[in-house]
């Protein structure tokens, strides 16, 4: 696995859009003064992801308004966006923390404090206002766009509205923290709220831009927010034929800076053989645990004590 990979796209200036009109900077709600859900989208949740960032932007600069309901867009972590460098591009992932692990009340109302949890606790209210959410990502290493729909079949529900990607995840969340698409009604399976986290391909790849677009313009549509006339001349991408879901059983979690995988791995890999080791952590062994196993996201990038290394699942 690369250390760097190209980047092809550049970052786009999101100055226009701090002062926004909420009082929060870089959050704008556009209203349409008619009946309709409450929708929220998000970029810039990890400071290197920017496909997001430009996809919010090229959709305002497009016209983008609501035709129902409410559309809450913000951009998320911004000070670590701030000192995005083309030499170091990893290095803007975030401050202190990861923004998208303090989500759980614990952490938002406890006292511990940082760059991120100051920005999580700006953005809560709108969070906690929202019906449906979408949260913008991309990927360390090249892999096809999955949507993660955290642990909920409502959110699957959502995703196939969507109609895209072709991967869809349903996990077992993060040892680490919570993350906002789990945060609240969000987890509740009761609550017709719900939210989905798109993960548009490889970080800085032109393609990933062209995800987050036609991923944001394909949820608008689903959400009901916004007029067919807008949606459809944007579009991008074509729909896949069918959309799978991964069903995942085990995170494989760090416990020492010794964690290696078995061999150069980039993502949604089938391991035909149950018992295939996958990856070692000193004396420890990780090893398929059945046949056609699916790795969902491997990575070194992050590696850490704690930190998720690799989900493994399957199709079903």
């Amino acid at each position: 696995m690369a250390d760097h990979y190209p980047v092809e796209l550049s970052p786009p200036d999101i100055a226009p859009y701090r002062k926004g009109n909420t009082g929060v900077e870089y959050v704008s709600v556009l209203d349409s003064g008619r009946p309709g859900p409450n929708v929220m989208i998000q970029a810039l949740t990890h400071g290197n992801e920017f496909c997001g960032a430009i996809a919010m932007d090229f959709l305002l600069r497009e016209g983008l308004r609501p035709a129902a309901g409410k559309l809450t867009l913000a951009f998320a972590n911004v000070a670590a966006y701030a000192r995005f460098d083309f030499d170091a591009p990893d290095r803007s992932r975030y401050l202190d923390e990861d923004y998208n692990r303090v989500w759980g009340d614990d952490q938002l109302m406890g006292p511990r404090n940082s760059a991120e949890l100051r920005r999580a606790r700006e953005l809560a209210p709108f969070v906690d206002a929202a019906d449906l959410l979408l949260d913008l990502h991309s990927m360390h290493e090249p892999c096809r766009p999955i949507m993660v729909c955290a642990q909920s079949e409502k959110s699957v529900a959502l995703a196939r509205r969507i109609g895209v990607p072709a991967d869809l995840l349903v996990d077992t969340g993060h040892p680490a923290g919570l993350r906002m698409i789990e945060r609240g009604a969000f987890g509740d399976p009761a609550s017709p709220r719900t939210g989905v986290l798109i993960e548009c391909g490889q970080h800085w790849e032109k393609r990933s831009a062209d995800v987050a677009i036609d991923t944001t313009l394909r949820f608008l549509r689903a959400s009901g927010t916004v007029s067919e006339d807008f949606i459809a001349p944007r579009l991008r991408l074509e729909p896949p034929p069918v959309q799978r879901v991964i069903r995942v059983t085990e995170a494989v979690v760090a416990s020492t800076m010794n964690f290696r995988f078995a061999r150069p791995y980039q993502g949604l890999e089938v391991i035909e053989k149950a018992a295939t080791p996958v990856a070692s952590d000193g004396d420890t062994v990780w090893a398929t645990p059945y046949d056609d196993c699916v790795l969902v996201m491997p990575s070194m990038a992050h590696l850490k004590p704690g930190t998720t290394m690799v989900r493994l699942g399957r199709y079903g």
